[in-house]
């Protein structure tokens, strides 16, 4: 009988690199660690706001958002109603049982989201005396409506550009409307500013330096003042050296900047596009909002489309409605949750094309959701990056009114806070803290 060999166990492997070669790496690194970890946070999981609506300044009461909300439900009922103003702008029609009382629900609980009171074009130079008085009156009024619970959830200024002719009255106006708040209580939670006509990172981080003087100054936070950047010029998409100046501005003032936001009629008009051609959808934004994209990703700076200036009133009304039903939902559909609003009439189809836009993704989302939570393989193999984008495009439906946090109770087994976290890992604590 053959004799039969015992067998060996195998020797363990053993790595091959030295403690100095790993040393090595982790110095190569460091810098790129700290990189992404002050320039490029993530979202912070917060609201962001559908739209932002525009006022001149000195149009703006605590009566402002409710009456416009009025307006927008009398127009659509003069229209036809809701239900046949969102068939016929495009909503599909199984939505519309769904979507219509949702709307209608919005424009008399909450008809505007983000408002900004604007002193620069829509207000112009009315001289010192006058911006002065109007500022410290308005930002009384603001403070007076978050005290009463009449204000929207974000609220702020439009002050005048840092360029030359405008900068000491943009710096003045911030700093008076700021003070007045202070001397009022807690600033907003929701305090929105926005610099319009940027050109240069140099104007954003003088902008990032007045914030943080006036913080100083009122003993706030570091941080609590950021700003909206307006995309409104040629030179901050394409500086005179052939760089982008929209990738410095994150580096350039971190943590300062809030959103960029697309002007669609300066921007056009700087590049020769005639005033029948300037729209959301030419060419040229297409490549500024593009590079907007690029700027921005994974900084957690937010981004908004623009606007358009044909109105839903008079004759116009109905082309002006599906025109901009069509813009907005164009804008979500390119990564682009925010847009501006210049009138109350545009208001129903603000809401019902984004509520048809996250009504009509919710019920694949949440079933490529329930799959990925269950590590089931459906129809579609999804990674954890598309796990994220799946879970905060249901974010932004809830945050909005277009998804109940009882849907995706029932749907998903989550609530508010754990889909923010799945959005938004980054924000999760330790599994041990």
């Amino acid at each position: 009988m053959a004799h039969v060999r015992s067998a060996r166990a195998a020797p363990a492997p053993r790595t091959a690199l030295s403690a100095a070669d790993l040393a090595a790496v982790e110095r190569r690194l460091a810098a790129t660690d700290a990189l992404l970890a002050s320039a490029y946070p993530g979202d912070d999981g917060s609201r962001q706001p559908v739209h932002t609506v525009y006022v001149p300044a000195d149009r703006y009461d605590a009566g402002l958002p409710a009456d416009w909300g009025v307006a927008a439900l009398a127009a659509a009922e003069a229209a036809g109603g809701l239900e046949s103003l969102a068939v016929r702008v495009g909503l599909e029609p199984a939505l519309v049982d769904h979507v219509v009382p949702a709307v209608r629900d919005k424009l008399e609980r909450e008809p505007i989201e983000d408002l900004r009171l604007d002193f620069e074009d829509g207000y112009g130079d009315r001289g010192d005396e006058q911006e002065d008085s109007d500022t410290r009156r308005l930002a009384e009024r603001v403070a007076a409506a978050v005290a009463a619970g009449l204000a929207p959830p974000f609220i702020g200024v439009r002050i005048k550009s840092f360029e030359a002719s405008t900068r000491a009255r943009g710096i003045r106006t911030l700093d008076l409307f700021v003070s007045t708040l202070v001397a009022r209580g807690d600033l907003p939670g929701g305090l929105e500013i926005t610099l319009p006509k940027v050109s240069t990172v140099a104007q954003v981080e003088a902008m990032a330096e007045i914030t943080a003087a006036l913080e100083r100054a009122h003993g706030l936070p570091d941080g609590r003042l950021r700003f909206e950047v307006q995309v409104e010029t040629p030179q901050l998409v394409l500086g005179p050296d052939g760089v982008s100046p929209l990738a410095q501005l994150p580096a350039a003032a971190p943590g300062r900047i809030s959103g960029l936001h697309y002007g669609t009629y300066d921007y056009s008009a700087a590049l020769q596009i005639s005033a029948a051609n300037q729209s959301m959808e030419h060419p040229v934004a297409d490549h500024a909002k593009a590079v907007m994209q690029l700027a921005v990703a994974g900084t957690g700076i937010r981004l908004s489309d623009g606007s358009t200036n044909i109105l839903p009133i008079g004759d116009r009304a109905e082309e002006a409605w599906r025109l901009h039903a069509r813009l907005v939902r164009r804008s979500l559909d390119r990564g682009f949750p925010q847009g501006w609003d210049l009138h109350a009439h545009q208001l129903p189809t603000r809401f019902i094309a984004t509520y048809g836009f996250y009504r009509e993704g919710y019920a694949a989302a949440s079933a490529r959701l329930r799959d990925y939570l269950a590590h089931e393989s459906g129809a579609v193999l999804d990674e954890p990056a598309t796990a994220r984008a799946l879970a905060g495009f249901v974010l932004r439906g809830v945050d909005c009114g277009a998804i109940a946090e009882a849907e995706i109770a029932a749907d998903l087994g989550l609530d508010r806070a754990a889909l923010t976290r799945l959005a938004h890992p980054k924000l999760a604590p330790p599994a041990n803290g």
